[in-house]
This record gives structure tokens, sequence and C-alpha cells, in this order.
């Protein structure tokens, strides 16, 4: 009996013998929560039951609940293929108390269930429970017997349950099941704890407090259970494994894959077979629970699994579409236990194969962006994380894909810029699907859409209009009026105010009517189209269907055009200048300012900056005429619209084209043309002056520069002249001499700190020997020279175990440096001829362990790290004498 079916069975029959409901699962879009993006664990269907807003004709519940953890707070997308245990889909068992049962019979029950229905040895299984929950302690005492040593006390949020910051909560208990020393770990609590030995199993929930406020607690009148086990741990607890992947379900999965391409799940190919598997289980159930593929929400989140499972099909050769040919072994397998699947089985079929015919397209595409973005790199170059992270999440393409479609070409990829991405997207992930605050409000905009559909833009061509208020939002809700003083968010059917995108800041101005005035501080868009003015009521009292006369701001609206005309302007005399490589990878277009970020290897020099300064000001004085045009996304692009890199366009795009080139094969043509939904000045001209202030990196291959126009651009150079004027003051000189003079002024300084380093170098090392008065020694045969030395510079240790290799001819060195925060610096080097025989990385990590650090790195023959631990700085020179000795 250990079979992924019957233990489903097992479990499920189990609780029905002991009174319980056999409740089917709910679907994976939750139909009662929707600050849920998927539905992630067993109790999410009883959550109002819990509450005690529903009721149910049972007080006892068992349920195999379907879950998806791939999109909002909950993530496990990446991880999936490469660890055991990882899955966007699968299975929680669980058994559920409103009001009847509490922590003695859950106990009872659970290990009635898991050591005699499923015969776990008890010596295998610990415990854990909340540190002050000694009535579930002595519970598992007396009814398994356990030693108080397998009766972990947790002390952390491990093993508490909430159900947000206020409601339902209670203390957890969860067992643990012992994989053997084999494996490396140790029990929940110890410092090994994040090994693999012990892995849950299951989590016990004993609901009997309610959280009225942060501070305030108190008992709920009737305490519950809810319980959570994974079928899929269980499941390979059951059958002898330790990889959830080698279960028979996931096994089956994996064998019609690999006969499907003829490429066995070994090696390289294992994670890709079993990404596959994984994945065609949660697109399939998400389709049969309504869910297709599509560019936003969940459909975009179904997109993503389907399209990281259709690349690696394609990794492992697959010439034809896979997915959809593995379907019926998955329908063999969960169709009994999911009738959806049997009913869905032409849609889900169909919709893989469709899917999978399109993204082959997209990849092609998606390649030959990336060959775009890393044209004129070369051997050694790095990817910029942002780019990196685009391609994933516009095009659906893992880091992975990436990494492996440049190795060939030995150019890496920022990691670190691809997580930081990542998780910011994440964070506004979990800040739009999280239950309370500034995400409660937001879900107020789906009806909103669905009640008075997209607001028409007509700021395009006036910054004054008519329109009728079609909702206001207060606080997360409609209402249908609003005072003096109150904060509001209103929703017109028409608006010349432009909403925040591709970096444009969204427009401010005023809302008025009979006997009332809004200021607008802020426009925002929200679902697809719903223009939201953001602002307080300033005057009477606001109230739907009333009609109203926007205008904007438009002092700020021309600035913010002139910014972002000028943008564009930068985008092309970068390109003109630097190459075509040059491709916008964000902007922020504000009244004061403009932020241009590009791709682009290594700095700007002055000389380039200020010929692409001079570039983007001769086509403002030419005060040429800013034409747009509707187009056709494809016709625009095949006409040379450049399409911003990350950007979705929709089937119609505006292309903006302004300016008339007068250089190379350009000349006489359009001086730049793009696809833009943003504001623009009518004629170059209107842009007055473009001054770059400042140039610099963001990320690896991906520069900023910042700007200012017209009017700010004109109070810029008059400040930057005032303060030359002052300079020169302070210099007693001319401002056309106080260059020369700076120049005279830190040469000398540079001199004297030269000779103040030098200076502190010889007093730290008591003598101006290069071994600093250390005398050289033998240990176990070897030369060696050691010693502690205060007020140099940790950058001065290398040229100090430098000279002192030469003294020591053949041997070992180690210098540690105390700084005045009492934190210390070892550097270690061996002579070339030892090399062979010690490495300088493994004796400097001796020396920093006992500084009470961690690592250290550098070559074999000289090696650097750091301790925060000065005082220990005797000890670490005698621990690498000691690591020398043997």
């Amino acid at each position: 009996m250990s079979g992924v079916n019957e233990i489903r069975s097992t479990f499920l029959n189990y609780f029905k013998k002991n009174g319980h409901e056999i409740v089917a699962s709910s679907p994976l879009v939750p139909r009662n929560d929707p600050t849920l993006m998927f539905t992630n664990a067993g109790m999410v269907q009883f959550k109002n039951v819990f509450t005690g807003i529903e009721q149910r004709p049972y007080n006892r519940a068992t349920t195999s609940q379907k879950c998806v953890r791939a999109g909002g707070k909950h993530n496990d997308l990446d991880n999936v293929g490469y660890t055991a245990r990882h899955h966007t889909f699968f299975e929680m068992l669980g058994n559920f108390s409103f009001g009847d049962y509490f922590k003695e019979e859950a106990i009872a029950l659970a290990w009635n269930l898991i050591t005699k229905e499923f015969g776990l040895p008890k010596d295998k299984l610990t415990v854990t429970v909340y540190h002050t929950d000694d009535a579930a302690a002595g519970f598992w005492k007396k009814i398994a017997g356990l030693p108080e040593d397998r009766i972990i006390r947790i002390a952390t949020s491990d093993n508490f349950w909430a159900m947000g910051d206020t409601g339902p909560c209670g203390p957890c208990s969860e067992i643990f099941y012992d994989h053997g020393e084999s494996i490396w770990g140790g029990p929940p609590g110890s410092p090994d704890e994040d090994g693999d030995r012990f892995i849950e199993i299951w989590n016990l929930v004993f609901m009997q407090f309610e959280q009225v406020t942060k501070e305030e607690r108190i008992d709920l009148p009737r305490p519950s259970i809810d319980t959570g086990m994974g079928l899929e741990r269980l499941a390979a607890v059951l059958q002898g494994k330790h990889d959830n992947y080698d279960i028979d379900l996931f096994q089956t999965l994996i064998h019609a894959s690999e006969e499907a391409t003829g490429v066995k799940a070994e090696g390289k190919f294992r994670a890709s077979h079993r990404v596959i598997a994984d994945h065609l289980r949660s697109s399939s159930f998400l389709i049969a629970d309504g869910v297709l593929p599509s560019n936003e929400g969940r459909g975009y989140v179904l997109r993503r699994i389907m399209r990281r499972a259709m690349r690696h099909a394609q990794l492992l050769g697959a010439r034809d579409p896979l997915m959809w040919r593995l379907l019926p072994a998955l329908v063999r397998e969960m169709g009994q236990a999911y009738p959806e699947l049997i009913r869905a089985e032409s849609l889900i079929s169909e919709t893989l194969k469709l899917e999978e015919t399109r993204f082959r397209k997209t990849l092609e595409r998606g390649l030959g962006l990336l060959g775009e973005a890393t044209e004129k790199m070369g051997d050694g170059d790095s990817l910029d994380g942002e780019t990196a992270f685009k391609l994933y999440d516009t095009f659906g393409f893992p880091l992975d894909l990436t990494q492996d479609a440049l190795r060939q070409r030995n150019i890496s990829v920022d990691t670190e810029g691809f997580a930081a991405a990542m998780e910011r997207q994440k964070a506004e992930a979990r800040a739009h699907w999280s239950g309370s605050g500034d995400a409660a409000t937001e879900t107020i905009w789906f009806s909103v859409r669905d009640k008075v559909g997209a607001t028409e833009f007509l700021g395009y061509e006036t910054e004054k209009a008519e329109g009728v208020i079609t909702a206001i939002v207060q606080n997360g809700a409609l209402v249908q009026s609003a005072g003096e003083g109150e904060a509001v968010s209103i929703v017109v059917n028409q608006t010349p105010f432009y909403a925040e995108s591709g970096g444009q800041q969204g427009d401010t101005g005023t809302i008025s009517g009979d006997g009332f005035t809004v200021t607008v501080t802020d426009t925002q868009k929200k679902n697809d189209g719903v223009f939201v003015h953001i602002g307080k009521v300033s005057k009477g009292t606001v109230k739907i269907d009333a009609a109203v006369e926007l205008v904007v701001d438009s002092v700020r609206r021309t600035r913010i055009r002139s910014n972002h005309s000028a943008t564009h302007l930068l985008h092309e005399a970068l390109r003109e200048t630097l190459g075509t490589h040059v491709a916008q990878k964000g902007s922020l277009v504000a009244p004061d300012r403009l932020r241009f970020d590009f791709s682009h290897p290594k700095p700007i020099s002055d000389k380039e900056l200020a010929v692409i300064e001079d570039l983007a000001n001769e086509i403002v004085l030419q005060n040429a005429p800013v034409t747009t045009r509707l187009m056709a996304v494809d016709d625009a692009i095949a006409e040379g619209a450049m399409a911003l890199f990350g950007e979705k366009y929709g089937d119609e795009v505006r292309v903006v084209s302004v300016g008339t080139a007068l250089h190379g094969d350009k000349a006489g043509k359009s001086y730049s043309t793009e696809l833009c939904g943003g504001t623009h000045v009518r004629a170059t001209g209107d842009i007055g002056l473009i001054r770059v202030v400042s140039e610099g990196a963001v990320a690896a291959g991906v520069r900023r520069l910042e700007a200012l126009t017209g009017e700010a651009a004109r109070r810029y150079l008059e400040e930057q002249d005032e303060r030359v004027k002052a300079i020169a003051g302070v210099l007693k000189s001319s401002p056309a001499d106080a260059l020369s003079r700076v120049t005279a002024l830190m040469d000398e300084r540079r001199k004297l700190e030269r000779e103040l380093t030098e200076a502190r170098k010889q007093l730290a090392l008591g003598g101006g020997s290069a071994s600093g008065g250390a005398q050289s020694e033998t240990v176990n045969g070897v030369g060696f020279i050691g010693k502690v030395v205060s007020g140099v510079n940790p950058r001065d240790l290398k040229p100090l175990a430098d000279d002192a290799k030469k003294t020591v001819g053949s041997g070992v060195v180690t210098f540690i440096g105390v700084s005045e925060d009492g934190k210390a610096s070892a550097v270690v080097g061996v002579t070339d001829d030892l090399v062979g025989k010690f490495s300088a990385v493994d004796l400097v990590r001796v020396a920093s362990a006992a500084l009470g650090g961690a690592g250290g790195g550098g070559r074999p023959d000289m090696a650097q790290a750091g301790g925060p631990d000065g005082s220990k700085a005797e000890a670490a020179v005698s621990a690498v004498r000691e690591a020398l000795a043997g």
C-alpha cells in the first residue's frame, strides 16, 4: 500500500471512518478569497467556516486539495526540477474540525494513521510543538509515548499559525520523518535543521485564539483543527524514497516523457524531465479549472509554467509539440481522483498543443532579442540581470536558458541583478495579492472595469476636457459621494489626464463640477485601461454621475512632455555615438528631470557625452515638428520604428517621429522613430535645451543618464557657473585658472598622502624590513613568517606579503592587520615552489575562522580574508602555524 492513489484513498477513508465528511477539492481559482491568486492550502475553501461567516452541515471534514504555488506570495516555480520537494502543483491531504474535537483527538488521529494505517516506524518520527504549548507536548507523550528529546519545543512563528494580522490563530505541531544518518541534517531547532535528513510530513494547526488587535489575543469559543500533509512527501516516505520525483506518479510521467523524446532522465537531462512532469500537472489542472494562457493575471502565470516546460522539451530535442502527447499518462494516473481532468481532456490537449506551437515562434524571437542584446559582447563579458529578467518575464526564458544560450560564447549573466529584478517582481506580486492594506483596495478595480469599462484618453490632443464621473472609490469600496477634505479615487468616462506608464509620471490638475472641486495629485491606470484620478476633495461634495471639467496642470505637463521627447533624442544620440547595441532599459519622465537607462558595457567618456549632448541639442534647434501615427505593430517595426525591449504592445501602436537626421545614412530621414504611448512636444524647439547632468552604471552592462531640459537646464547651468565663481574666490584665482589651481593642490595632497601612508606602515611594522621585524622560523620543514600589524590599510597587506615572500625565499607568510574598529584582515602568501603542497586559500580560511569569520579567497599563492574579532589576531597566526605543522 504505497501507490499515490492508494495513499490518497487510505487517508480520506481513514478520516471518513472517524466521522469526517470527505469534501471534494475546491478549484485552483479560489471562489471565496479574491486576495489569493491560486488555492495554496487545504484550508482555503473552509476559510469562511473557520471565521463563522459560513455554516456547513458537518463539523468534521477531510480533503485532498489541489494546490498551486507559482505566482503571487507563494511561488516555487524557479526551484522546480532542481530540488527534491519543490512543485508548482501538489496535493495537500488534510483533516478539519470546526469546533468539534481539539488537540488530544487530533494528535491521536494523526499518530494512529501514520503508525498503524501507514505503518511508519515510531523511532523514525519526531514532533515539534510551540514552546508554550504544554498541552500538546503532554498529549504527544501520552498518546505516542515519545520521549522528551523527540518532542521539540519551537519558539518561533514556524510553530504558530495565523490567518492574518487579525483573526483565528494558534500553535502548531509538526511531524518529521527521519530519513537516516546517510543524509546530512539535524532535527528541527538544531543548527543543522536546514538539512534534508528530517523532513516535515504533517502540520497540525490548533486554532484556539482570535487575534483581535496587534496587542490583544483572546480564546476562541470553539477551538478548531486544520491539518496539512503533502501527498507527494508522504508517498516518498512510504515508498522508501528521499526524492519526491522518485515516487510512482512522477516516475510514470517521467517515463512517458522519456519514451516521447528518446532521451533518458539522466545527467543534464534529469531536471528537464522533472520540470516537464511537474508543469504538465499544474498546467493541466489550471486549464481544467478554467484558467487559460494569457498575458496577465492567472493566465500569465499559467503561460510561464507552460513555456518553462516547453523550453525544457526543446532542450531534450523535441522537434514537435510534446506536452499534449504526455497528457493521457496524467489522465490515467489522476483522472479517477479528479474527474475534471477527464472532462477537460480535449480542451487541455488543444491548449497545450496551440501554446507550444506559438511558443516555438516566441522562442525564436526571444533568441533574436538575446542576440541583439549581446551582439557587441565578447569573451568574458556579462549580460545585465535586468535584460535576463525581461527575457524570462516577457518571453518565458528562465535564467538557465539565457545562461545556456550564452555559455558557448563565454558570456556570463549578472545573476545578482537578475535576482534583484525577480525579487522586485515578487514584492510587487506579494503586495498585489496580499489580503490587506493597499491590495485590498486594488481588488475593487476588477468590478469597476466590468461596470464602467475602459477610460477614453483625450490627452494627446488637449489638456482640458469634459466628462462624467462613473465611479468614486474610497478605502477600497465604491461610494456614491465624498465630501470636502476627503481622499478619493475618481474614474471618468473620458479624460485628458495621462496615467503613469512607460516611465512617464501621471498627470495632476483639477476635476470640477457643480459646487465642487477635486485636486488631482496623481493619475494611475488600473485593470486594462481604467484611468484613476487620485486626489482630495478641496471644495463641496463630489457625486457619482456628475458632469465635470477636467483640467491638467499645464505647466507640469509641458515640462514632462519636454523631458519625454528629450529621452527619444538622447536614445538616438546614444546609438549614433556608441553604436546600435544601445537599447533602452528603463526610464523616468518627471516634470523636473529625466532618467534614461540603456545597454552599454563600459563608462561613457566626457568626450562622448559632449557629442551625445550636442547631437540631441542639434535636433532641438531644428524646431522640427514631432509627428505621431497609429500603425500595426509589425508594420511599424518593419518601417524601422524601435520597439522598446520588455514592453508589451497591442495590435495597434503609436509611432512617434522626432526631428530630421543631419548625418550618416539617415540624413534627411526621421532622426528618432519609436513606438510610444506617452505625450510629447509639438516641435523639438519646445524642449529648449538638453543638459546631461550625470552618467553612471546601474547594473552590469546597463548605464544611466540623468538630464534636465528647458528652464531646469538653464537654472542648472547658472548654478554651476556660480559654483565655479565661488571656488575661484576660495582659491584666490580667476574662474579661468581655477582648474589648474585645483589640479596643483590635488597633486600636492596625493604626494603627502603617499608619504603619510608609508610612514604609518613603517611605524606599524616596527622597522623597515620586508618582514616587518618578524623572525623567520621553520615549521614542519617549511619557512614561516607570521606577524600581527596595526594601523595598516588592508589593501597594503598583500604588498607586505609579497616582500616577505622574497625574504623567506621558500615558505609561507602570514600577516594579520587589525583596524581601529577591532576587525581584522588576513593575508597568506605561499612561495611558488610550495604552491603544489600548500594553498594560500585554504590557509587564509584557517586564519579567518580563528578571527570569527568565514570564507576567504584568492589564488593558491596569495589569498585574503577577514574576521570580526581582531583580538584573536595572534591566534590566527598560530592557527596558520598549526596548519603547517599538520
